[in-house]
């Protein structure tokens, strides 16, 4: 998931907790000590939710088909946030995310990111696949080499009522397997 299916997930749980999920891709490391106690458990959930994904068999089923395997659960990932976005995103939970992430501090590797999501309000336009795509290029922009996520946009495109089949049948399993708060 990228940060509309995390804040769903989290979406339960206090302001802190769902900071954490989403802040968590900046924070490093294994020592979470130093966080308050329900960003620290925020990160944790992040991280759960992250090995299901990757490790769930319609995740595995794809990866065995997708081009540019390496790099592909990075666009999967950012996908189900466009199918999140344009179907079960709730704009008073875009709003609530938006408000943390303007009015706490940021992890400084995330902050630049997190920031222009929060100014460009990504979380409503990734409901548009033509943002979702863009949104996927510019992550292959800041990887080194070429950029072979945006190699992938035109499967991507090809492949979409795939995509949103095995979405369909994903997204139920994870929130009865990982909805918390």
């Amino acid at each position: 998931m990228n940060f509309i299916g995390h804040a769903l997930l989290a979406a339960s749980g206090s302001d802190d907790f769902l900071f954490g999920n989403l802040v968590a891709d900046g924070i490093k490391g294994a020592d979470l000590g130093h966080l308050p106690a329900e960003v620290e458990r925020g990160v944790r959930m992040h991280r759960r939710v992250d090995a299901t994904i990757d490790h769930h068999p319609e995740v595995r089923a794809l990866l065995e088909i997708i081009p540019e395997r390496r790099v592909a659960g990075v666009a999967l990932d950012i996908v189900w946030d466009h199918f999140l976005a344009r179907d079960r995103l709730d704009p008073g939970l875009a709003a609530r995310c938006y408000r943390l992430l303007s009015s706490r501090a940021l992890p400084v590797r995330q902050a630049a990111l997190l920031e222009a999501l929060v100014a460009g309000r990504w979380l409503e336009r990734y409901a548009d696949f033509d943002f979702t795509l863009g949104a996927i290029e510019g992550v292959g922009r800041r990887l080194s080499g070429p950029n072979r996520l945006a190699a992938l946009n035109p499967w991507l495109s090809e492949h979409y009522p795939l995509l949103q089949g095995t979405f369909a049948r994903l997204w139920p399993d994870l929130e009865r397997r990982l909805s918390s708060a």
